[in-house]
């Protein structure tokens, strides 16, 4: 059963937002606080970077240069990668109408230009509570601690070896137990749906994933399944 420990504020928040100083005001305010930011200019941009940086929060403004918010915004929603990320809307508009039409687009949040930086930070905050994201720094299985903060691996408090990229796939891994993926869903997840490697690239991986788990007896935690692909699991009779 895996667990999770209060969470450091560095999580990563992508601002989608073509108004520089706005943006500008916004990375300022947010890395004061510790989370770590990334800026597109319009949904093009963004697109790339979900795909690529994979951010845990999205501020999205209404009114953007190639498409707008809430149709953004509803693309987010029907696509699996991004179904289930945090979502605030950042907009001039107050009418009660033009609110309760972001909301219907998905968004978990909605936020009136001008905004006070702590009702930003406030906001923020209660969204990442409700998702459950503000509550992960520390992944635990069964002894195994994956501490997302400082990227470290424990084992029964003994430090691992764990590159950059097996890293991420563990964190995955971790938190999706007993569901068997196939290597083309990994590449999705963990790499990002941009990014075109070949599916043995997965393969070599979890070969070093099972190396580094392995002095402390977990390599048999990821498990392959034969013809569809690979599950971590504290089942090792599964």
């Amino acid at each position: 059963m895996s667990q999770s420990k209060q969470r450091t504020p560095n999580t990563k928040v992508l601002i989608v937002e073509d108004d520089a100083a706005i943006a500008q005001m916004v990375r300022f305010n947010l890395e004061r606080h510790g989370f770590t930011v990334l800026h597109a200019l319009n949904c093009q941009q963004a697109r790339v970077m979900i795909a690529d940086e994979q951010p845990e929060l999205i501020l999205l403004d209404w009114m953007l240069p190639d498409q707008s918010g809430p149709e953004f915004a509803r693309e987010l929603r029907r696509d699996p990668l991004s179904k289930d990320l945090p979502l605030i809307m950042l907009t001039a508009r107050a009418v009660e109408d033009d609110k309760v039409r972001g909301l219907d687009a998905g968004v978990d949040d909605y936020i009136t230009k001008p905004f006070a930086p702590r009702e930003l930070i406030a906001r923020i905050q209660a969204v990442l509570r409700r998702t459950g994201l503000g509550e992960e720094d520390e992944v635990i299985a069964n002894g195994l601690v994956l501490n997302i903060a400082s990227h470290r691996v424990y084992a029964h408090d003994q430090p691992l070896d764990v590159g950059p990229t097996e890293f991420k796939l563990l964190r995955f891994f971790m938190t999706h137990q007993d569901r068997v993926y196939s290597r083309g869903q990994l590449l999705d997840h963990v790499w990002g749906s941009g990014v075109f490697v070949e599916e043995r690239t997965v393969d070599v991986h979890i070969l070093r994933l099972r190396k580094a788990l392995a002095p402390v007896g977990y390599d048999k935690l990821v498990q392959t399944v034969r013809g569809v692909g690979y599950r971590f699991s504290l089942d090792l009779k599964g």
